[in-house]
Formats: C-alpha cells, structure tokens, sequence
C-alpha cells in the first residue's frame, strides 16, 4: 500500500441553506472554534492509528463552507497531518470557499496556513440565477473572489451549475465563454439536477420547477465540451475539466479506488477494504468524539464484490476509464465476476466504450448513456 493517502476534512457549518444542497451543512448560529479544532484533531489522531505507515498526497477542506473554518484551525489540522504521516513533497491541499467578501479576506491567510489550491462556488455570474440558487454572493463577489484566488493560491477551480430551467444554449455559451476567460486551470461545470430532500425536489414535485429535457442537456452538455476542450480544459471526468496535469489529485484518488480517511462530521473513508463513516450532525459528532476519543458511527468491511462494483461505477466516469488489473487486486475477483465481458465487446462495437486489455473506458459518445452503460456492462451480483 505505498499509495499516498488523500485526507478529507469536513467543516459542516454554512451561512445559509442551498435550496438545490443535500451536502451535510448545518446553520448555526454560533460555533464554539476551540471545541470544534480540538475535536477534528482528536478525530485525525484515531484515524492516523488505524492507518500508519503512508504519507498523505492530498488534502481537502470540504463542506458546508469550510472557508468559513478560522486559517489557525486549518494549519492545525495540517499541521497534525504532517506529524502523524508526512506530507509528499507535491501534496495538493484544497478548500472549498464561497465567493462571500468575508470568507475571501481569508484567502491570504488560508494561504500561509498551507492551503495551495482552492475550489470556489461561484455557481453562476447571473444575479437573477444567484438567486434563484438560493446564493449569497453577488456577480461582482464572484468575479472579485476569483481573482483574489489567483493572486493568493497557486491552483484555483470555480463551479458552475448549467442545464437550469429556461437556460438557453447561447445563454450557457455566453456564460461558459465568461468563465473561461479568467483562465483557469480547472473548472468544475455540473447540470442541475434535483436532488432528494432538498426544496428544488419539493417544487419539483409540484411542476413549479422544470430543469431541460434529455435532448435539451445533451445540446448544452456537447457545446460544454467543445468549448472547454477548445481552450486545453478537456473533460476528464463526467463533470471536471482541466489542463493536463491540473486535475484535482484528491477526487482522483476517490474515482481511483484508493484509500482515504474522512474527518469531520460525516465523512465518509474507505479504509484497508473498510468503508468508515462519521456522525453527521454536528452535535452528535462533538459528543461522539467527548465520549470515544473519535467521531465514527460505521466501519464495515466491503465484500470482494462490493469493492469491484465501487471500482468500475466510480473509475468509468473518468476519461482515462479503469485499469481492470488493479481492481482485480483490489478486490481479490477476476474480472468476469464484476464485467460483462459480451456487454462491454457490443457497446464497444457500437463506439459507446473503448476496450484495450487491462483498460476500459467510456467514449465521448457513450458518456450522455454512462447510467445505462454501467448498468449493462458492471455486474453486480
């Protein structure tokens, strides 16, 4: 396992609601930053003991709004990474902000902290969308984040949420040719979807809320795709597009099948063949911590055929596709026992998957039918 480890941290804590999130984020009215850096601390140590020996390649702040998270208590949490592993000489550390004048008169400091890459939820520049999104930034907040993250971090990405109700295509190309005039490395470019539980789902569910149709998606989901690979930012997953060698090493490492520990109310971790999960309230994860020395709910042992499974549904979003060999060794199967050998041969001849031996992947063309893809080609029992 010389692997390097990726690190998650989750900081639950939001200034308000998004009403298309179903992200673990919690609105609190005061949040006590001793109590709360003490416990993720406590939650790193037990996780370092169940995990010795490998050094930490990435790092990532994720949330709820971890910009919010005070700079001292991010270099703690560093810091102790550090000292319990070792940090590769490249390690790539990641917080997610908002574009808020608040949260961006930290980015200097988050900087010196140790943060070298930052992922900003600008969402969209349109005030009217913003509000619609339920955000609380405003265009110009957006515009003047981004560059004070270029000016502070060495790797910058933004978010955009397309495919949202009445958007038109020249409405997305303006908008995307907006984006990709900052000139950034990565961007991270999702369709709207609706998500269970949230209150998009509930004004969906009474038709006050119509997201484009298939045909719709797939028009603004190809003109994406031309537009960023037109300007070196091709796709290299369903939703993340980067210049060669900028992609986000982190949610590689997940789309990858490796290991990494999750911290923080509820992270999820996949450890040595376990999958871990944290309480996810953050009350409940500071008493569970207080009473365990650690802020687990679950750690259950992934059958052989659960591994493979995870594997091949996470590895063919990407690009690059899956290296069948190493899930192989993953998981202890041969591969007939996880693929379908005469599924993956047809829709290749269709030119919807791409088969070279160890590798396969999902072609340009088949990407738009990557859920029906996977459920023909990965077998699942």
């Amino acid at each position: 396992m010389a692997e390097p480890l990726a690190l998650y941290v989750h900081w639950p804590f939001c200034v308000s609601k998004c009403p298309y999130c179903d992200f673990n984020s919690h609105v609190r009215e005061s949040v006590d930053q001793a109590a709360w850096r003490a416990a993720l601390l406590a939650d790193l140590r037990h996780e370092a003991v169940l995990l010795p020996g490998r050094t930490v390649g990435s790092i990532f702040f994720g949330g709820g709004t971890p910009s919010l998270m005070p700079p001292a208590t991010v270099a703690a949490v560093i810091a102790e990474a550090e000292a319990l592993w070792g940090l590769a000489d490249d390690v790539e550390i990641t917080l997610e902000a908002n574009p808020n004048s608040v949260e961006v008169a930290n980015f200097a400091d988050l900087a010196a902290a140790g943060v070298n890459r930052v992922s900003i939820g600008v969402q969209s520049f349109d005030a009217k969308v913003l509000e619609f999104l339920g955000r609380a930034h405003s265009e110009d907040e957006a515009r003047r984040a981004i560059a004070a993250a270029q000016a502070s971090f060495d790797r910058v990405s933004f978010d955009l949420i397309y495919a949202r109700p009445g958007q038109s295509l020249a409405a997305w190309e303006s908008e995307l040719a907006d984006a990709l005039a900052f000139g950034t490395d990565h961007l991270s470019l999702y369709q709207l979807t609706i998500e269970p539980g949230t209150r998009f789902a509930t004004l969906a569910a009474k038709g006050d809320l119509t997201i484009p149709d298939g045909d719709a998606a797939a028009d603004l989901f190809d003109a994406t795709q031309a537009m960023t690979r037109a300007v070196g930012l091709p796709r290299y997953e369903v939703s993340n597009h980067a210049r060669v060698g900028q992609e986000s090493r982190h949610n590689l490492a997940y789309w990858r099948y490796a290991d990494y520990a999750g911290v923080g109310p509820g992270a999820h971790g996949r450890r040595r063949g376990q999958a871990t999960e944290r309480h996810k309230k953050p009350e409940n994860f500071i008493a569970a911590v207080a009473r365990n020395g650690h802020g687990l709910k679950v750690e259950a042992d992934l059958p052989p055929h659960e591994r493979a499974t995870e594997a091949m549904l996470m590895g063919l979003r990407l690009t690059e596709g899956i290296d069948l060999a190493r899930i192989e060794a993953r998981s202890g199967l041969r591969r007939a026992a996880f693929v379908d050998a005469d599924a993956v041969a047809r829709l290749a001849g269709q030119g919807l998957m791409r088969d070279a031996g160890d590798r396969l992947s999902v072609t340009d063309e088949g990407i738009l039918l990557l859920d029906s893809i996977l459920s023909e080609v990965v077998r699942t029992g």
